[in-house]
């Protein structure tokens, strides 16, 4: 692979500050230097004047499809959005089927992700086996295999009991537990915010409440244990808050949340529309307002896509029958860029959501651009609008909540260890 110099782009590197234009080069995957006094013979050159280059989005909550459900994703249409959205590197959830619950479905998904060579992916592993909450998942094993955390994905730990075991378990791995924050019996049966918009459709409510009262019960396992927990996604901000007081506590915990509940309210619900469901529910105008103001003063760690694809059979129903789950990947970084264009956030600190926050929780490489790091990159124009449309998505699900929105931010080219996976058409 020859060597490459991008030169003249807005340098963003969250994990040390550094914001201003400059050169990078890489050699072999790898970032070589910034600014390099000298090029190597035979670089390819890239100019990246006007353009912004970061490091690669890392995106610690995605689903893939495979195994059991290849006609809503296959690994290739999901690297493929994913690269277009500038994620070069992504977890990829344990419910599937069967679950991520064994050392040999961690190694199938290492695997396929080898054989795709696009988008880097890791796999969870399952917290309880068959995700039923039962009995705990051979968690060392699993570790040993590759799993980068452990979660039961859209279902929560509902036993206290098994939920300390497994963070027993997982403070002497050193690994990550992620819990769904949704005391599942208050939840059972819901389908949007409980409030006054779910009572006016005859909708049946999760009540936010549900949210806070799952993460205060966990906090408390933490005290415990010692092990490191991360709640994802929140929503509410009631939970934004007890987060906020057990870091001032000196626990050791983390959340997230994703660009749908960041942008957008239970007002989506309205006219039915299924593709505003999700899980958990769009919340009320006053929570977004909430979830936002914990990512802007580091309450909220991460901000991730929870991308979730179902195909028209599993969405085109009534409301109440209708899958949950959207597709985000692909317009995870347009969406969010809302918050730094209308002056909420800074670029770097949105971009340290996305980046150099996620890799650390997951223990990965990547989030940077100090040299020696791999040369995961996103090289985009900040400026440049464009509407996005369900033919224009590249998963093969179609379920984007934001179809038709004009965003402002597109990128122009990802690199994941210096090869080019994505190239926007001039």
């Amino acid at each position: 692979m020859r060597p490459l110099l991008i030169a003249g782009a807005r340098l963003l590197d969250p994990a040390s500050g550094l914001d201003r234009t400059g050169d990078l080069l890489a050699v072999d995957g790898r970032i070589a230097a910034l600014d390099p006094a000298a090029v190597p013979d035979g670089a390819e050159r890239l100019d990246a004047h006007g353009l912004c280059l970061a490091p690669g989005l890392v995106d610690m909550r995605v689903r893939l499809g495979e195994p059991g459900a290849e006609h809503k994703e296959r690994f290739e249409s999901g690297c493929a959005a994913a690269a277009a959205g500038g994620v070069t590197a992504m977890a990829c959830l344990p419910d599937t089927t069967p679950p991520i619950d064994d050392p040999a479905m961690v190694e199938f998904v290492a695997r396929r992700a080898r054989r795709v060579r696009g988008t880097k992916v890791y796999p969870y592993a399952a917290v309880t086996k068959g995700l039923t909450g039962e009995q705990i998942a051979e968690m060392g094993l699993l570790r040993e295999a590759g799993a980068v955390a452990f979660s039961d994905a859209a279902r929560a730990v509902a036993s206290a009991r098994i939920m300390r075991r497994a963070l027993q378990y997982a403070s002497a791995l050193n690994a990550l537990v992620v819990q769904l924050p949704e005391e599942p019996t208050l939840a059972h049966g819901g389908v949007m915010n409980a409030g006054p918009i779910a009572s006016r459709l005859g909708l049946a409510g999760i009540p936010a409440v549900a949210e806070v009262i799952m993460i205060e019960r966990d906090l408390r396992l933490v005290e415990m244990t010692g092990a490191r927990y991360h709640a994802a996604p929140v929503t509410t901000a009631a939970a934004v808050a007890a987060i906020r007081r057990a870091k001032a506590q000196g626990l050791p915990v983390s959340c997230g949340t994703t660009p749908h509940h960041l942008a957008l309210n239970e007002l989506e619900v309205e006219g039915y529309r299924t593709f505003a469901k999700v899980s958990p529910p769009l919340r009320s105008e006053a929570d977004r307002l909430a979830v936002v103001q914990g990512l802007c003063d580091g309450t909220v760690d991460v901000i991730a896509s929870d991308h979730t694809p179902q195909d028209q059979d599993s969405k085109r129903l009534p409301f109440a029958s209708a899958e949950f789950g959207v597709v985000g990947v692909e317009t995870m970084l347009a969406v969010t860029l809302r918050l730094v264009h209308d002056g909420t956030i800074s670029l770097l600190e949105l971009f340290r959501a996305m980046t150099v926050a996620p890799a650390r929780l997951l223990g990965i490489e990547g989030g940077t651009l100090a040299p020696g790091a791999p040369a995961d990159l996103v090289l985009f124009d900040l400026e440049a609008p464009w509407r996005i449309t369900e033919t224009g998505l590249r998963s093969l699900s179609k379920n984007t909540a934001f179809e038709g929105r004009l965003v402002q931010g597109r990128v122009v080219r990802t690199l994941v260890d210096g090869r080019t996976v994505f190239a926007a058409v001039p």
